[in-house]
């Protein structure tokens, strides 16, 4: 199951994330989300653990837990949503389309 983790502190790191939530069972994957021009952390990351009840014991023990001074969002999380690309997907740096 992947759990989103969101309101994280700027300081909370994936080792943060993974000795917290592998007190509840076995982490496979944690990802944070950083943003790519400024390589700071965008405030969320993603949780994946194999096994479902471990999975929802985490998210019912760490949701509104307290981690760096901000309390945790833990939901499971929701697949990604396709976004229309502008253009037809073709992108133009000169203003012109091909």
């Amino acid at each position: 199951m992947k759990l989103y983790v969101g309101n994280l502190s700027f300081e909370t790191t994936e080792n943060d994330l993974q000795d917290l939530f592998e007190q509840h069972g076995t982490v496979n994957e944690v990802h944070l989300m950083m943003d790519r021009f400024t390589g700071k952390s965008r405030g969320f990351a993603f949780v994946t653990m194999n096994d479902n009840t471990q999975a929802s014991a985490a998210m019912s023990a760490l949701n509104g837990h307290e981690l760096n001074g901000r309390a945790l969002n833990v939901n499971e999380a929701r697949p990604r949503e396709e976004r229309p690309r502008p253009h037809g997907g073709k992108r133009s740096f000169s203003g012109k389309r091909w």
